[in-house]
């Protein structure tokens, strides 16, 4: 079977890692997304274990249309949508990409639902209804110019939601995000860590997630138990499998997070206490130049602000003037990883970056720089 996995753009090699150590096949990297092959129990596995994707989409059929009319007959033509969709089932579509005939999402996924609905008519006088927040089969169709692909999506919202994050902060950094940069530092668990800017705990929370091994997507249900292929046996199995690989008691080194908001720090503390990992995951409501930080050298990640979202851009070169003083000071021979969305800013840490890697925040063009601590 063939399957499109869309990432965080910047992440597409981490997420082509993360799909090999899966058993997928045929793995190709594109620009935000992955295509590649796999059987079912892979394709299951994925989804409970992948930290980096968003969605992940099985392709069911892939043609050309030049207008509303062709895409109508196509979507009828795609599918034994009998085997898929009964009228007791709900659906919902969904559209991305570009066609200059097709140029309104909201009118190309009518016509893709009125091509179904007039096709169950036909042949049971009965049709589905749509169900916008929880359909039982979510449908996607991408529009590449002239060339369409039909897809299923294995999930109804996006996989970066773990179901931890139930308090937000202002500007509050996606989960899936969060995971791969972590996976860029190369932290695996033995040495430090620590969020002098924790906001809600994702950084810290992703991190200590995926090293203990918990599965993601273990305590959710996923669209594609209501295909027509599903089968309950290999998925139980993968369950199962996922379980197993859990190191709950695993001891780590210390892992703290700084927030001196004390509404935030509360909103990271819910979260903390929500994904069970308050034992691992020292928070304190503190400045972070009040830290003292432990004597085995370990790897500082943060997302300070940048002025976007978050900050007075007035204060903020006295923010990163004074972390830059205080890392200089108080942390030689540490890693600092700092997600920037503004090159001026990052200028005033005085010091000079090693690696750097293009990543997108939301809309916001950012970098992920490593920088050796002297």
């Amino acid at each position: 079977m063939e399957f499109t996995l869309v990432v965080p753009q910047g992440l597409e090699d981490v997420g082509a890692q993360e799909l090999a150590a899966f058993g997928a096949s045929n793995i190709c990297i594109h620009r935000n997304t992955l295509s590649f092959t796999s059987d079912l129990a892979c394709f299951y596995r994925i989804h409970l274990l992948a930290r980096i994707p968003f969605r992940i989409f099985r392709q069911i059929s892939k043609f050309d249309c030049c207008n509303p009319q062709s895409l109508y007959i196509n979507i009828q033509n795609s599918f034994q949508w009998e085997l898929l969709l009964s009228p007791s089932m709900t659906f919902r579509v969904d559209i991305s990409g570009k066609h200059n005939n097709l140029p309104h999402s909201h009118f190309t996924a009518l016509q893709v639902k009125n091509a179904i609905v007039d096709y169950q008519r036909n042949l049971w006088n009965k049709r589905s209804n749509i169900d916008i927040q929880n359909p039982d089969i979510c449908l996607h169709l991408h529009l590449n110019n002239y060339l369409c692909t039909l897809s299923l999506s294995g999930s109804n919202s996006s996989l970066h939601r773990r179901g931890y994050k139930s308090a937000m902060g202002i500007a509050p950094l996606k989960e899936n995000l969060a995971s791969g940069l972590i996976k860029l530092t190369g932290w695996e668990g033995e040495v430090p860590l620590i969020d002098p800017f924790c906001g809600s705990g994702t950084f810290l929370l992703e991190a200590v997630a995926s090293n203990l091994g918990i599965a993601s997507g273990l305590n959710r249900n996923f669209s594609f138990q209501n295909w027509h292929d599903f089968d309950v046996n290999i998925w139980n199995r993968e369950k199962e499998k996922a379980k197993k690989f859990q190191k709950l008691n695993k001891k780590l080194p210390p892992i703290i997070g700084c927030e001196r908001n004390i509404d935030v720090f509360n909103q990271a503390r819910i979260n903390i206490d929500s994904a069970d990992l308050t034992k691992h995951i020292d928070l304190r409501n503190i400045d972070y130049k009040d830290i003292i930080l432990p004597n085995q050298e370990g790897i500082i990640v943060c997302n300070p602000p940048y002025g976007n979202r978050v900050g007075n851009v007035s204060d903020l070169p006295n923010l990163y003037s004074d972390l830059g003083n205080f890392l200089k000071k108080r942390a030689s021979g540490w890693d600092l990883w700092l997600l920037s969305g503004n090159s001026e800013l990052t200028a005033y840490l005085g010091m000079k970056s090693s690696r750097k890697f293009p990543v997108t925040n939301g809309s916001i063009d950012c970098r992920w720089l490593h920088y050796k601590i002297h």
